[in-house]
């Protein structure tokens, strides 16, 4: 199995911040995203590295911007080492295959859900009260039922460690302005909508996804961060789908699956994850790829 990248260090390149899975250097006026093969679950980063990972959420990453580059400007400038700035090339092993070069931007207060699908904590807060995230859904809806339309759910954003919140539209508003509110969310459900029959082409249900978007220098919304990749979305295999129940999937759903049958708090310190399941999630990762864009890790 490919060794793993969980931390970068580059002494000579200012960090700017590390996320869950991503380390940031500030290059003064681009910031260098490096996606790293850590994992997180229940927003908890496990000890082991998926391989492959980090290759695989930048190349879908890149896909998807170009995808709706129509619909909505996004963060890359370059994706490939020889176009970044002389200092960053000199780590070309670490960066090839899993960094970009983007733009600045002052990120929004919040994650921008988008489910069509009824699954994960939407199912669960619908069979208590027959909503998601405070909208009322019909009664009589099964788990992995389709929506009759997308919603916009949006979330808080944690910190490392701490749990998103699902919050409704109207504090979405006051956390960004009600135009800049609804500008996000008819962003999100155009892209969305264009990405689901896509993917449905290449067999893959999309059934929910986050987008993250940020204010440029000029004031313009951009897309950031990363763009419908298993680690922000659920992929359901539309051969085969059965909704009644939880689905087969081409993402973490796999990993969050095995650590509920484990004894565990969701805080860390995480369990350890067995061989087994850390290869089984590469394979999952490495076929969202494949089937969405063509691209095998061989042709990496």
């Amino acid at each position: 199995m490919k060794p793993t990248l969980l931390r970068t260090d580059f002494p000579d390149l200012p960090l700017h911040s590390r996320g869950k899975v991503r380390d940031i250097y500030d290059l003064g006026e681009h910031l260098l995203i490096v996606a790293t093969d850590r994992m997180s679950a229940f927003d908890v980063i496990m000890n082991e590295g998926i391989p492959w990972k980090g290759e695989v959420l930048t190349r879908l990453s890149r896909f998807w911007f170009e995808k709706m580059a129509a619909i909505v400007p996004n963060h890359v400038v370059a994706v490939t080492v020889n176009d970044f700035p002389a200092p960053a090339r000199r780590y070309r092993e670490q960066l090839e295959g899993r960094s970009m070069l983007v733009k600045k931007a002052r990120p929004l207060p919040v994650e921008c859900v988008v489910r069509g699908f009824l699954a994960g904590s939407g199912w669960k807060e619908y069979r208590q009260h027959g909503t998601v995230c405070g909208i009322p859904l019909p009664a009589g809806l099964r788990e992995s039922d389709r929506l009759s339309e997308a919603i916009f759910t949006p979330s808080t954003k944690a910190e490392i460690g701490q749990h998103d919140e699902n919050i409704p539209f109207s504090k979405a508003e006051e956390l960004c302005g009600g135009n800049l509110a609804a500008q996000v969310r008819d962003l999100t459900l155009a892209i969305y909508r264009k990405a689901f029959a896509l993917a449905e082409t290449k067999g893959i249900l999309i059934a929910d996804t986050k987008f993250e978007f940020g204010l440029a220098s000029d004031g313009t919304v951009i897309w950031i961060d990363e763009a419908l990749t298993p680690d922000s979305s659920r992929f359901w295999p539309k051969d085969g789908y059965q909704p009644g129940g939880p689905q087969p999937s081409f993402d973490k759903q796999f990993l969050r699956d095995y650590l509920e049958t484990l004894d565990w708090n969701k805080q860390a310190p995480p369990p350890p994850l067995p061989a087994e399941i850390i290869r089984k999630t590469s394979e999952k990762y490495r076929e969202a790829l494949q089937r969405l864009t063509g691209i095998k890790v061989e042709d990496f």
